[in-house]
């Protein structure tokens, strides 16, 4: 389980899931206070969904098609996150003034990034176990 590479991926993108929203900050008011994921239920509830469905993902390693379709699944939601993230920082209030916009609302395409290398492994791991089968 630990020896294959899109463990590595998926625990990657897992960390970045859980644990980078407590560092990285999603923005910032008017008033000077930093507005976190954990500070908001929906995206900590997005976040959370994402880095255990990351680490769900890891431990079905015996079933490659549900582990295949679980990162799909996983890359879904965080595009959904991602999209929200967008429209929330295009209509965020305040715009006449200069607002500050953090780096955690992107934490959704370093997910995404690596929940992608994890499932092109998985893959590649699937069509190998079929071309050994058909030698058999």
């Amino acid at each position: 389980m630990l020896q294959r590479i899109q463990t590595v991926y998926l625990l990657l993108a897992a960390a970045s899931a859980l644990g980078l929203i407590f560092v990285f900050h999603l923005w910032i008011t008017n008033e000077g206070t930093t507005v976190f994921a954990k500070d908001k239920l929906p995206f900590f509830a997005a976040f959370l969904a994402s880095g255990a469905l990351s680490l769900i993902t890891i431990f079905l390693f015996k079933n490659r098609k549900l582990q295949f379709v679980l990162g799909r699944l996983n890359i879904i939601l965080n595009f959904f996150l991602l999209g929200f993230f967008v429209y929330l920082s295009l209509n965020l209030s305040g715009e006449t003034e200069v607002s500050e916009k953090g780096i955690g609302m992107f934490l959704p395409i370093i997910s995404i990034v690596f929940l992608a290398l994890a499932n092109k492994a998985i893959k590649k791991d699937e069509d190998l176990v079929k071309s050994v089968d058909r030698l058999r």
